[in-house]
């Protein structure tokens, strides 16, 4: 364990994936953004407990426009899984040109041009890696090479790191360059924890299954676009959170103040924690070796 006394912002929060993830690797978040109301409802009901000053100091943040970079708070890590609809196939693959949400990377940027942390942590869909044949994702590493920071990026399966899901991402690890780490190496798959059968207590049809989504009707078994049905124990069965918090890394007593719908939306919407949790853990070993922070005493 690393002593690292690091302080992370968690900007997009969604229900707080980054945020679980890096708070079991040790570090601190210090502020927070999400403009959902309903997502903002389920973030506060887990995270005031493990991170109380963000609530009592006023730094859970709605909308990241209204952000003045100067009331953000002093940190070493900028975590974002900046939204992803206008580069995916459910938001029609607008990209920059969605001017509603296809901005929001350059909102990432002018708070990162203003505080310069030390590492950016980058999360989106795989189709942001050729949407506008590659132009959009290289527009990307130029304006963060800009700022003066080294670009590492791979496509991750949630299934490469324990969990029984496809939910294939793009993950963007950025080091300041002054701190002369490059060429930053992923960590390694691991074996899955639990498959499918683990999540259903019974004998499912699927050992990994369907990327949970950000919404949409189910479309039953066979359906193609199926994604939440599954054949367990011979019988038809519909996906719920409790299954779906299991499937994405959440602990157990994760609650949702919300409807089931917005519960399995926020669910679609997120990080898979055990993917963010191990590539943490790879940061804080990489910036030890460098020297930028210390083993803990025992």
């Amino acid at each position: 364990m690393v002593n690292t006394k690091f302080k992370f912002i968690d900007l997009f929060a969604g229900i707080g994936g980054f945020h679980l993830a890096l708070h079991r690797a040790g570090l601190e978040c210090v502020m927070a953004c999400e403009i959902d109301k309903y997502a903002r409802k389920t973030y506060e009901a887990n995270y005031n407990k493990i991170s109380p000053k963000i609530f009592s100091k006023n730094l859970f943040f709605e909308d990241i426009v209204n952000v003045d970079s100067s009331n953000v708070p002093s940190f070493d890590v900028l975590c974002a899984g900046f939204p992803c609809q206008p580069f995916s196939q459910a938001g029609q693959k607008k990209g920059f040109g969605d001017e509603n949400r296809g901005n929001m990377f350059f909102e990432i940027m002018r708070i990162v041009s203003k505080k310069k942390p030390k590492v950016l942590f980058l999360e989106n869909v795989r189709h942001l890696i050729k949407h506008d044949d590659g132009k959009t994702f290289q527009l990307i590493q130029e304006y963060i090479n800009y700022e003066g920071y080294d670009f590492a990026w791979k496509l991750i399966k949630a299934s490469d790191h324990g969990l029984p899901q496809h939910r294939p991402r793009v993950y963007m690890i950025c080091f300041r360059k002054d701190l002369g780490i490059s060429n930053f190496e992923f960590p390694k798959s691991r074996e899955l924890e639990i498959t499918m059968d683990d999540i259903f207590n019974g004998n499912c049809n699927k050992k990994i299954g369907f990327t949970l989504r950000v919404g949409g009707k189910s479309s039953g078994l066979h359906d193609r676009r199926n994604w939440d049905t599954y054949l367990v124990n011979d019988q038809v069965v519909k996906l719920k959170k409790e299954e779906g918090l299991k499937m994405m890394g959440f602990e157990e007593d994760f609650v949702f103040p919300v409807s089931e719908t917005q519960a399995m939306k926020q669910l679609g919407n997120s990080v898979a924690v055990n993917t963010v949790y191990d590539i943490s853990i790879k940061i804080l070993k990489i910036l030890e070796d460098h020297k930028i922070i210390k083993r803990a005493k025992r």
